[in-house]
């Protein structure tokens, strides 16, 4: 797997290629700031990039934008986004395109190694992983009227959970049901957000999109 990474940070930067170097990955490129980021992504036509959100030179969103025309100029890039905080408009800029392969994680998580290396995996397969603190504060920022209101409590936690990048038996364990109880809430949640096998989408990556773009209405 080809990977750049773009992160200001240079002790964070060099830690981030020598554990990904050392678990088997290919770091093609990593940079500071975001036009050397852009031009490795058209040099190396990479897999995924992972990317701070705050980098040079105003330290707000410039990783983000930077992320955003990666995939512009190369469709189907997987991104992998570092953040000391939860940054929420996220939602609204990396996927309002309505693909998957993106993954939201504070910065945190990298030092729990298995955890970060099981996101950026999801991620270049096609997934999303997204950080439970991130989840918590979108579900906090949801309106009146947003058709995730419809949903129960309990598919409201394995939609969250979808959004982590869980699959059916892990959030079965994680919330002590069965398999099939899972199968339903998640037909169920289809259902509520008109999802149907007709219209030719992942319907999970779907999901997970259409909840974690809620605070855009």
């Amino acid at each position: 797997m080809r990977i750049v990474i773009a992160e200001d940070d240079a002790l964070l930067r060099e830690g981030l290629s020598l554990l990904l170097a050392g678990e088997g990955f290919d770091v093609v490129a990593a940079v500071g700031e975001p036009a050397a980021f852009l031009a490795a992504v058209r040099e190396h036509h990479p897999d995924i990039a992972v990317v701070d959100v705050r980098m040079p030179p105003t330290h707000t969103d410039e990783g983000i934008r930077a992320a955003v025309e990666a995939r512009r100029v190369q469709p189907g890039l997987a991104v992998l986004v570092l953040s000391a905080y939860v940054e929420q408009s996220f939602a609204t800029d990396l996927l309002a395109e309505g693909a998957g392969k993106v993954g939201y994680l504070l910065k945190e998580r990298v030092g729990r190694v298995e955890t970060f290396l099981s996101a950026l995996r999801r991620v270049a397969d096609g997934g999303t992983a997204i950080d439970p603190e991130v989840i918590a504060q979108l579900f906090a920022a949801r309106r009146a009227g947003d058709p995730l209101e419809t949903l129960s409590a309990r598919e409201r936690e394995v939609l969250g959970a979808m959004a982590e990048g869980l699959g059916n038996g892990a959030i079965a364990e994680r919330l002590f049901v069965t398999d099939n109880a899972v199968h339903k809430h998640i037909r169920n949640i289809f259902s509520k957000l008109g999802l149907t096998p007709e219209d030719g989408t992942d319907r999970r990556v779907a999901a997970v999109l259409r909840y974690l773009d809620g605070t855009r209405r």
